[in-house]
C-alpha cells in the first residue's frame, strides 16, 4: 500500500467503499467518479483483488465485482464520512458523484451560510489574520466587528467560529449565518492576547458522565444507543462547546433531573451537574443552575 500513489489509493478506497456499503462495483463506477479509461479500471480492480483477495469476486452475469463473504476492509471508513457519502454522494474531484447512493431521507440544514462570508473566515483561520465583519446579535443588532478567528465549531445544527472579539474585548462564538459581510484584514496580525492559546474556555477540557435519565422507561435501550460502558457515557469536551453539545443532545443537566419528568425527549442525564461549574457555555445546558453555595 505504501508504494501506491495517492490517486491509486483513492481509487482503491472507492472500490472498497462501494463493495462494503453497496455490495457491488463496476468499471463504469470508476469512470464516473475518476474519469478512468476501461483498461485503467481493469488494472485497479486487479490490484485491489491482489491486495484483498477475500473481499471481492467477479460476477459474470452482471459483469460487476461483488461483495464476498468474509470481507475484511483494508481501508479505514469513518462513520460520519460514510453516511455523508451515502446520503449526499461524493462532491469532490473533477467528476463528482452527486446525490444519494441509496434511498435516504435527510432534512437540509436550517442554518444557511453564505460562501462569501465563510471563505474569508476560513482563510483568516488558516493564514492567521483578522477579519472585519458585519454581525447581527440579539443584544446589539447589526454592528461592525473586528475578530480574530481560530477555529470553526458546530453544535450539530449551527456553524460558528470561535474568535477573539476586539470590540468587547474577549473570546466569543460568532454564528456564521449571522455574518452579513466579511473582509480579511491583511495588515493586522493578531496580538498575543488574541491567540487561541489565551482562550481559557476553549483550552479547558471538562469531563462529563452521562447516564440514562432516571425517568426513562427503557434505560437499557439508551445504554445500547449510546454504547455506554457500565451504564455511563464519558465525554471530554471543550468548555466553550460543552453547553451547545448538551443542548443539542437534550441532556437534562438539572440537579433533580426535572427536565425529563414530563418530556421523553430527555433520554440522558448529567450525573454530576457540578462538573459544569465555571463553564461559560453551561448557560445553554438544559436545566443547569450554578450551585448556590459557589455562585
Amino acid at each position: 500500500m505504501d508504494s501506491l500513489s495517492q490517486t491509486q489509493r483513492e481509487r482503491l478506497a472507492y472500490i472498497e467503499f462501494r463493495l462494503y456499503f453497496l455490495g457491488k462495483v463496476g468499471r463504469g463506477d470508476l469512470k464516473e467518479r475518476f474519469g478512468v479509461a476501461p483498461a485503467g479500471a481493469t488494472r485497479d480492480f486487479a490490484l485491489y483483488k491482489e491486495l484483498a483477495p477475500g473481499n471481492v469476486v467477479f460476477d459474470n452475469s452482471s459483469k460487476m465485482y461483488v461483495f464476498q463473504d468474509g470481507f475484511n476492509p483494508i481501508f479505514q471508513h469513518i462513520p460520519e464520512r460514510v453516511l455523508t457519502a451515502l446520503s449526499q454522494g461524493f462532491g469532490d474531484g473533477i467528476n463528482p458523484v452527486v446525490g444519494s447512493l441509496i434511498p435516504c431521507e435527510m432534512q437540509g440544514t436550517l442554518n444557511n451560510i453564505k460562501m462569501e462570508c465563510l471563505a474569508p473566515i476560513t482563510r483568516a483561520i488558516h493564514m492567521g489574520e483578522a477579519v472585519r465583519i458585519q454581525y447581527y446579535s440579539s443584544t446589539s443588532g447589526a454592528s461592525e466587528r473586528e475578530i480574530v478567528p481560530f477555529s470553526l465549531a458546530t453544535d450539530g445544527l449551527r456553524w460558528h467560529t470561535r474568535a477573539f472579539d476586539r470590540k468587547r474585548p474577549r473570546f466569543a462564538d460568532f454564528v456564521i449565518s449571522r455574518i452579513d459581510q466579511a473582509v480579511t484584514i491583511n495588515d493586522s496580525l493578531p496580538e498575543k492576547h488574541e491567540l487561541s492559546e489565551q482562550d481559557f474556555q476553549w483550552n479547558r477540557i471538562v469531563e462529563l458522565d452521562l447516564v440514562p435519565h432516571p425517568d426513562c422507561k427503557y434505560p437499557e435501550l439508551v445504554k445500547r444507543d449510546y454504547q455506554m460502558q457500565d451504564g455511563i457515557l464519558h465525554l471530554k469536551l471543550r468548555a466553550a462547546m460543552a453547553g451547545y453539545v448538551l443542548r443539542q443532545w437534550r441532556v437534562d443537566c438539572s440537579q433533580e433531573h426535572i427536565k425529563g419528568k414530563d418530556d421523553e425527549a430527555f433520554r440522558l442525564w448529567l450525573k454530576d451537574p457540578l462538573s459544569l461549574y465555571g463553564v461559560e457555555s453551561a448557560v445553554f445546558a438544559p436545566g443547569y443552575q450554578p450551585p448556590k453555595s459557589l455562585s
